[in-house]
């Protein structure tokens, strides 16, 4: 096709309502690719694919499985599995007797497995690990429940909801963050941060939905709590804003002149990220849903306190005896882009004076911000191990590889 025709029919595809273009997308590819055949009874080790080399969610929680059923001699590779133009078309072999981890969300898993040779599903296990947002998953995801043998997902509330596509096969295998490595460089001094004052992060990616993240709860509830003192900083951590201008420049409006709110957009490796977390005092998280929540479970890893909305996955690993849990009331989901505005769901809106009154909590008593980041800690180690990855492994099948069993016990 050439050029000129090519960017017509994009422009056309992308007049069509957002909701109408992830149900032609999924329905059309779910009539296309191969169903995968019955799953053999065992399976030598794990294949992990998705978008590995990305900087969203999950992106990270794909290298995190891979890492995790490495350090037990259960992963057998890593390949890139999504859309053209998000990741690469994986061109190699692998061994037939590995099943299948697809860390791509169910939409969008017909075409990923379109780009793989028609008999790669033939005779291997599939699983896919999703992970969603609302109490409800839209109609598009029911297509990708034909292509997988069992569903993963990292939290009792999103498994509440990938149930109604996949009844029956939905298991809750929480991301294993405490089994992996957790990479931290960077220091206040790096990060140009004043040793003596208050540092609150909120860090997001707007590619996740701005309304969703709700960075603009998060300025509200720090102005209600600290106004324009400078002896507070709210460091505003965000990423994936070169697609979404216009979301950037309501951040900026909503910052305004405030000497003590500080926006960062430049890209951070992970184990800078992390840095962030850990020279920060206060993660805040005023989200209006999440599926799992990885920025507040890195930070109760690290011994960071943490306020965060009491509602959606974060409670798979959050209590109030281990977080500062904020009020909420439950509203219809409103979302501009259209991805969270299905007929009867519903998210929750923080209660801004609530959180602000934590805020204040947490930063007048520096012993209540410890108590708080060792209790989050032992918990966020208690909770987010490698067990129930290895539970979930065992009741499908999956033994070690060969290989990887060999070096092992070398």
């Amino acid at each position: 096709m050439k050029p000129s025709m090519m960017r017509l029919a994009h422009g056309a595809w992308r007049a069509l309502p957002r909701g109408l273009r992830r149900n032609a997308l999924s329905g059309v590819a779910a009539r296309l690719a191969a169903r995968p055949g019955a799953a053999p009874p065992l399976s030598e080790g794990i294949v992990v694919a998705g978008d590995i080399g990305g900087e969203n969610g999950l992106a990270a929680s794909a290298r995190i499985l891979h890492e995790a059923l490495s350090a037990q001699g259960l992963a057998a590779e890593k390949i890139p599995l999504g859309l053209p133009g998000v990741t690469p078309k994986f061109r190699g072999a692998l061994p037939e007797t590995a099943a299948l981890l697809a860390v791509v969300n169910a939409p969008i898993l017909p075409a990923a497995l379109l780009r793989l040779p028609r008999d790669f599903l033939l005779r291997r296990r599939i699983i896919g690990m999703w992970a969603w947002e609302l109490p409800v998953v839209p109609r598009s995801w029911h297509h990708g429940a034909n292509f997988v043998h069992e569903v993963w997902t990292p939290s009792p509330f999103t498994a509440g909801a990938l149930e109604a596509a996949a009844p029956g096969r939905v298991r809750v295998v929480p991301y294993p963050l405490a089994a992996v490595a957790l990479p931290v460089a960077g220091t206040r001094a790096d990060f140009g941060l004043p040793e003596k004052k208050l540092v609150v992060l909120t860090a997001l990616n707007l590619a996740s939905s701005m309304a969703r993240k709700n960075p603009l709860g998060a300025i509200a509830a720090f102005n209600a709590a600290f106004g324009a003192r400078r002896d507070f900083l709210l460091l505003l951590k965000i990423s994936g804003f070169e697609a979404y201008p216009r979301d950037l420049n309501q951040i900026r409006a909503a910052i305004g002149n405030a000497p003590n709110i500080r926006l960062i957009t430049a890209t951070l490796p992970e184990a800078r990220l992390n840095g962030l977390i850990a020279a920060s005092d206060i993660v805040l998280s005023l989200h209006r849903a999440e599926g799992f929540g990885l920025i507040p479970a890195t930070a109760m890893l690290l011994g960071r306190p943490v306020v965060a909305t009491g509602w959606s996955g974060n409670l798979a690993f959050m209590t109030e005896q281990n977080s500062a849990l904020v009020g909420y009331r439950l509203v219809p989901a409103m979302d501009d882009r259209g991805v969270y505005q299905i007929p009867g769901a519903r998210w929750a809106e923080p209660d801004i004076a609530d959180a602000a009154w934590h805020l204040r909590l947490l930063a007048e008593e520096s012993s209540a911000r410890a108590a708080l980041g060792a209790a989050g800690q032992a918990d966020a180690r208690r909770l987010l191990g490698a067990e129930p990855l290895l539970a979930a492994l065992a009741a499908n099948g999956v033994q070690r590889c060969a290989a990887a069993a060999s070096e092992l016990v070398a």
